[in-house]
């Protein structure tokens, strides 16, 4: 795993965008992507230079972006333009789940957890109706009991509704308890700070990955690809040794980021043709197993990546036709 520092993701930055040049049609994905790289490396006003140019373009998802920005400038003292922006979009009622879930993160991040409560909950409303929770929306319940939680309020239908789809096997109430800090069983206010600072280490780590607008990917090779992709490189077999235990292998990988809760996980198909091209455009060698997951990210970043897991009755992400509670889901 490449080391977190500002300099690999200004590196990634850059990357990305050179391939929002190179591919136009999935430029606003890709410029998206770079400018989260380019506030986790800190140049937040580069990351708000790309939010604009995007936004002066007519992009497909205006409000996303701009919840997006609000979020960025907040951080680096903006807070009245942020307000601005963040009004804007509770008055425009978009009917996606991301713009909501970013700009009441951002309001909880700075103790408005009254704002952020009536963000989640309007979010929710709009999303969600009687018969259907869409799978994104998911996530505005978990916030909002979170949010809940924390103002010291009791149960109410969603939050049960919050309970039933959370899959972790440690409840909601547990890793919403306020309270939790005490589990340390110490009264040494210096061993109570360090358990802040590591929550809100956690925290800002955990809200970093729900700011994403794409999903956390795991790449895949169908069966036809995975056969041509070993016999043009060979070197690959020690990475790629049977095409049955690698799909295994990327449904175990898939778990494993859920359970550790890691939100919006999706799936990208590979092929030969396009990381080669990839390849090529990072001046790297294609038997470079290293290169795997970066590929993986750019076809997220540019609009590939299929939500895991797929819903009820759908078929398995896998390719095989069959559903996936028959196929990679039965385990």
């Amino acid at each position: 795993m490449r080391p977190d520092t500002p300099a690999t993701h200004t590196a990634d930055a850059e990357r990305l965008e050179r391939a929002a040049e190179q591919y136009p049609e999935d430029r606003e994905q890709l410029l998206l992507q770079a400018a989260a790289h380019r506030e986790l490396s800190g140049d937040r006003e580069r990351a708000t230079a790309l939010y604009d140019g995007l936004l002066a373009g007519g992009p497909q998802r205006p409000h996303l972006i701009k919840a997006l920005k609000a979020a960025n400038l907040w951080e680096y003292g903006h807070a009245a333009e942020a307000r601005a922006i963040i009004d804007g979009i509770r008055g425009a009622e978009p009917r996606e789940a991301a713009p909501w879930e970013i700009v009441a993160e951002t309001l909880e991040s700075h103790d408005e957890l009254t704002l952020a409560q009536e963000c989640f909950t309007r979010g929710a409303e709009l999303l969600i109706d009687e018969e259907n929770v869409p799978y994104e929306a998911v996530s505005l319940l978990v916030g909002r009991h979170r949010v809940r939680r924390l103002q010291g309020e009791g149960h109410d239908d969603w939050d049960v509704l919050a309970d039933r789809l959370h899959r972790s096997p440690v409840s909601l109430d547990e890793l919403h308890d306020p309270k939790r800090l005490w589990a340390l069983g110490s009264s040494d206010p210096a061993d109570l700070r360090a358990e802040i600072s590591r929550l809100r280490a956690e925290l800002g780590t955990y809200r970093a990955a729900l700011s994403r607008p794409f999903p956390v990917a795991v790449l895949h090779w169908p069966a036809a690809e995975f056969t041509e992709l070993l016999a043009a490189y060979p070197a690959l077999g020690e990475e790629y040794t049977d095409h049955a235990i690698h799909l295994a292998a990327v449904e175990q990988a898939l778990r494993e980021l859920v359970a550790t809760g890691t939100t919006n996980v999706g799936t990208v198909a590979g092929s030969l043709p396009s990381y080669e091209a990839f390849a090529a455009s990072e001046s790297a060698s294609p038997d470079d197993p290293a290169l795997l997951p970066q590929y993986a990210t750019v076809l997220a970043a540019r609009g590939r990546a299929l939500p895991w897991p797929p819903e009820r009755n759908a078929a398995c992400w896998c390719g095989s036709g069959e559903q996936y509670r028959e196929c990679h889901g039965a385990a």
